[in-house]
């Protein structure tokens, strides 16, 4: 997410770069959008808001939705640009372009991951809702992988009003997560005491509780027919 261009356009004269500025737009937009989402989703994985929750469904899908329109436009939209002339496995195959391909490659693999995830929701009758849960969450993966692409290549990163913008609909989700995955931790089990053996009772005493006693033996029976003692 963010604009993927060494050179930076005045937007007082957007004509000769409108696709650019349309990507670089659209990139803030989806960064935006996501995080908004995936705060939400997080949001409403608590108890508080169990009660609301579909009412909260429907915004989470139309911001997840909307995150994916952007995205959309984000690459379709860099074709377009005169300056850099970038193909479309440059847009959409990680590793391909050459112009800072991590940071590149990173934003691309996010934005499919975003893609096939979002779809998921769309199919989960199919898969099945366990399988479906394990699935969306890797989404909170790839907004990262999209906020390392923004902050590490995007042209506005630098900015004031974008580190500002981005920080509060970021820094909230950032915390939803952290305190969904400290929840998630399971907690340290206390070391267990060796089990002592079992003390017979002397005789004539009752057995202490918890302590087994030895069976009694059970007679035996003649052949002719009469009890013997087994001892």
């Amino acid at each position: 997410m963010g604009k993927l261009a060494p050179h930076v356009h005045s937007i007082s004269d957007p004509g000769p770069h409108l696709f650019w500025i349309t990507s670089r737009a659209a990139g803030n937009f989806a960064l935006i959008a996501s995080s908004l989402s995936v705060g939400l989703g997080l949001v409403m994985v608590t108890r508080e808001f169990s009660k609301r929750g579909r009412d909260l469904r429907i915004v989470h899908e139309s911001l997840s939705l909307v995150t994916l329109i952007a995205l959309a436009v984000h690459g379709v939209a860099l074709l377009g640009d005169g300056f850099m002339h970038p193909s479309p496995a440059d847009v959409f195959v990680p590793f391909v372009w050459s112009y800072r391909s991590t940071w590149t490659s990173v934003g691309i693999i996010a934005g499919w991951m975003l893609l096939l995830l979002g779809a998921t929701f769309y199919v989960r009758d199919r898969i099945g809702p366990r399988r479906w849960r394990a699935l969306h969450r890797f989404v909170a993966l790839a907004w990262l992988a999209g906020l390392v692409h923004a902050f590490g290549e995007g042209t506005d990163a630098g900015q004031t009003w974008f580190i500002a913008m981005t920080a509060t609909v970021v820094v909230p989700a950032c915390v939803l997560l952290a305190l969904r995955l400290l929840r998630r931790s399971p907690p340290a089990q206390p070391a267990r005491r060796p089990a002592q053996p079992a003390q017979p009772a002397p005789p004539g005493q009752p057995a202490r509780a918890g302590t087994p006693t030895r069976p009694r033996p059970r007679p035996q029976t003649h052949p002719t027919g009469a009890f013997t003692d087994a001892t």
